[in-house]
């Protein structure tokens, strides 16, 4: 309301801009119409009206095969638009004496120009067709022809402009919000005898007061003020009880949820029996979202803490690679250089990759299927086995020349294995061998074995559930395997535990394609 009343108020003000400019228009066309009949010199004809008006023209005569009106004048002042002189200066001194025949019809009106400046309180100046003062006063003889205004009117058209006033001092309080306080309406009109222009009627008055209204009808818009203020303050009771404090309330409780997020303990309140329908609404789809979001926030809490076990390899491999170069980088050869550099950039390559899919397990079991993927076991497998052996821990991969690829990619075959390897690692092995189990039309059985002491028969069922585990003590989260089954469905891929005697065996049954 502000916005848009201070809107009405600007164009309120450019109207009445306009409307003095309309003032000085009228006022100068009967003082033209008066200083024509008083020239005392030979008159030429009139100029004939133009052949054709705009039909839709409302001054026109009522006898449609009369000779039309002219058309009124156009105003041209915008008070947003329209730059604001300075204040008017003084006349200059003209080097020539007034022109005769104009300072005789300039005498002839002045009597009617000060009567009627005594109540429309507008300047009137007449010139003379070189920019002469005619008008009595101490200003006669001399010159306003170096104003843009006055040159217009000498060239034949008429003119309006807005000047600052030099006598201004604010009256009012809000004159300070006004723009067309301090300024003046000037507009210079020619003269004509038929086509010639004898001389410039040049008048100025100031707009009428924006807020005067406001001070003389105070005591109407206090009580406005009033009725106004206490519909507002009803309705601001009534949106209160039905809409504020129930919004005010699950506030309160969106604070209390983040700050038990995934602890518990949050509960949305009751909605209150006063409260809308829509916001009946959103309490009930707040306290579902509440839950969802307390799950979810449980979920990925021990998510997070499940990408160090996602991580810990590649980044042992990157810092042992590292170390190594630190160490021993001047006594080894080339080829060694590189084959560390080499495994290092893999390790760092997987675990980019491993960001992404970290990010995305969430949303695993409903992804797509991969499409047009072929990947050779033997590059994601031989990378493991470099990146996981080490002095009391081997990796040894038995791979047959010319299998199948299959369509997993490499980065879900790496995790896989590595999350595999790591197990056993922990369990207390010492000898992982990853091997190919068997071959079908459709498939291709990747097999992981480790000489640990294997999984108890009672846990084996409950291997991929997430979040089970036996090391929780020890740092695990139990979401290792969970997350190797999504990531290998998300590929038509699945994983089980196929071991029956001591150590651990996983099967991995991976989609194949041709022979690669």
């Amino acid at each position: 309301m502000p916005g848009l009343g201070a809107i009405f108020l600007r164009v309120y003000e450019n109207v009445l801009v306009r409307q003095t400019e309309a003032e000085l228009i009228a006022q100068s066309a009967v003082y033209d119409a008066a200083f024509d009949l008083a020239w005392p010199g030979p008159k030429p004809p009139p100029v004939p009206p133009p052949a054709e008006n705009d039909p839709s023209d409302s001054y026109r005569r009522d006898d449609p095969a009369a000779e039309p009106y002219f058309t009124p004048e156009q105003l041209t002042i915008d008070l947003n638009t329209m730059p604001i002189l300075s204040q008017r200066p003084q006349p200059v001194a003209s080097s020539q004496a007034p022109d005769a025949e104009a300072l005789v019809a300039a005498r002839a009106i002045a009597p009617l120009i000060e009567q009627s400046r005594r109540t429309t309180l507008a300047s009137a100046l007449i010139l003379d067709a070189r920019g002469t003062v005619l008008s009595d006063g101490p200003l006669q003889g001399q010159s306003y022809a170096f104003l843009p205004e006055v040159q217009s009117a000498i060239g034949g058209r008429s003119q309006s402009v807005l000047r600052r006033r030099g006598d201004y001092v604010p009256r009012y309080a809000f004159e300070v919000f006004s723009r067309a306080s301090a300024i003046r309406v000037h507009y210079a009109r020619p003269i004509k005898l038929g086509d010639r222009t004898v001389g410039v009627l040049l008048l100025s008055r100031s707009p009428r007061a924006l807020f005067r209204g406001i001070y003389d009808d105070l005591g109407k818009i206090a009580l406005g003020f009033g009725i106004i203020l206490a519909v507002i303050i009803g309705l601001a009771g009534l949106l209160s009880r039905a809409i504020a404090k129930p919004i005010e309330q699950l506030t309160q409780a969106s604070a209390q949820v983040g700050r038990h997020l995934g602890r518990g303990g949050s509960e949305v309140p009751p909605t209150p029996a006063t409260a809308t329908v829509e916001i009946r609404a959103l309490f009930d789809n707040f306290r579902r979202m509440a839950v969802a979001i307390d799950l979810r926030s449980r979920y990925l809490r021990d998510f997070a803490a499940a990408m160090s076990h996602e991580f810990k390899t590649p980044l042992t491999g990157i810092r042992g690679v590292l170390e190594l170069l630190d160490e021993h980088g001047d006594t080894m050869s080339a080829g060694e250089r590189r084959r560390f550099i080499a495994n290092a950039e893999s390790d760092a390559e997987r675990l980019s990759h491993l960001v992404v899919r970290l990010l995305e397990l969430a949303r695993a079991d409903m992804a797509d299927e991969n499409e047009g993927v072929s990947t050779p076991l033997a590059g994601p497998v031989h990378r493991i086995a470099d990146a996981g052996s080490d002095d009391g821990f081997k990796i040894e991969v038995a791979l047959a020349a010319g299998l199948p690829t299959v369509r997993v990619p490499a980065d879900v075959l790496e995790a896989v294995l590595t999350t595999l390897v790591e197990n056993s690692r922990q369990a207390g092995a010492r000898t992982v061998t990853i091997s190919v189990a068997a071959i079908g039309d459709d498939y291709l059985d990747l097999q992981v074995t480790d000489d640990g002491p294997g999984i108890p028969p009672h846990d084996r069922a409950r291997l991929f559930e997430p979040f089970f585990t036996t090391k929780r003590a020890n740092g695990g989260t139990g979401l290792g395997l969970p997350i190797a089954r999504s990531l290998l469905a998300n590929s038509s891929a699945s994983i089980d535990y196929v071991g029956d005697g001591p150590g651990a065996c996983f099967r991995l049954r991976l989609k194949r394609n041709g022979v690669g």
